[in-house]
């Protein structure tokens, strides 16, 4: 784990190797304190990161935070943001942790199960649904949503337009397998010309190795790639009358067979097919075939 100072008084928060549960997150320093951009997944690691960005700020106070969606690895850590401190979220994301059981005792699903240690519940108190500019100090931090599903229904990005770094959230997977189950296929693929526009120079993905300019283009090309190849499965299977796990058998992960956690490709089947019929996902039953395409549970970090 590392926090790296992109441009000075915006830091990265870089967990190798973004696997499941283990996350990259952020902050942004300003006159009158620190914006944090996600938490963590469990106590231990959100100490770590909170711990770092109060050395490296010489202790500035946590102002506000925001979370880029709802899944616990990004947000199960807001317990222990200072009291006082403002969390916002898109109004989809503070529903979905409102709602979410994994943090009060994770299915073993994973192994080892993950132990988030002392965290409670904590959703963003302050929502909205499209965008929405936060000043702190001379900084200018952009909270935008894409206007549509696409790794879940509440996506948000972080855009410093001064300093030109992007927080993606898991809008972007640099170097592992995205994951859609709770959002869109369809979704996805659009949000990339979208992100694309922001034209950053500096991009902080949900998971994965920090980008530069030079670099996004290909991210977004690898993701669309992703994103096509999953489509034409679920078509090649419906076609074929096999069900998400033995379509995702079937198929050749050819250059993505390198990527980790590659049995989100049945995860992300399931929500290609349920997209298809007009349905909605069922969790249980896609993590049972992601548990079996893979021979056991899910591998994590954490």
């Amino acid at each position: 784990m590392e926090l790296r100072q992109i441009v000075p008084g915006v830091f990265a928060w870089v967990q190798p190797d973004g696997t499941w549960w283990v996350n990259n997150a952020g902050a942004v320093a300003g006159d009158d304190g620190v914006f944090v951009v996600d938490t963590c997944a469990s106590e231990r690691r959100t100490r770590r990161f909170l711990d770092a960005l109060a050395a490296a700020t010489g202790g500035a106070p946590v102002r506000m935070a925001v979370n880029t969606h709802q899944h616990g690895d990004h947000a199960y850590g807001n317990s222990l943001l200072p009291e006082q401190a403002m969390i916002f979220g898109h109004a989809a994301t503070r529903a979905a942790l409102l709602a979410d059981p994994y943090i009060d005792g994770c299915p073993p699903v994973w192994t080892p199960v993950p132990d988030w240690g002392n965290v409670t519940r904590r959703p963003p108190s302050a929502v909205f649904r499209d965008e929405l500019t936060v000043h702190l100090g001379g900084r200018r931090i952009e909270l935008r949503h894409p206007g549509h599903p696409a790794h879940t229904p509440g996506d948000v990005v972080a855009w410093l337009p001064g300093e030109r770094v992007l927080f993606a959230g898991d809008l972007l997977f640099n170097g592992l397998t995205p994951m859609v189950l709770m959002g869109s296929l369809e979704g996805a693929l659009r949000s990339l010309d979208w992100l694309a526009g922001f034209e950053p120079e500096h991009v902080v993905p949900g998971h994965g190795p920090l980008a530069t300019a030079a670099d996004l283009p290909e991210v977004l090309a690898a993701h669309e790639r992703y994103y096509r190849f999953v489509l034409d499965v679920a078509r090649k299977g419906r076609e074929k009358g096999l069900g998400p796990l033995d379509a995702a058998r079937e198929a050749d992960l050819g250059e993505f067979a390198a990527w980790a956690d590659a049995e989100r490709l049945v995860l992300n089947l399931h929500r290609a097919y349920a997209e298809a019929a007009g349905a909605d996902v069922d969790l249980v039953a896609a993590f049972g075939d992601a548990i079996a395409w893979n021979g056991g549970p899910l591998p994590t970090a954490l």
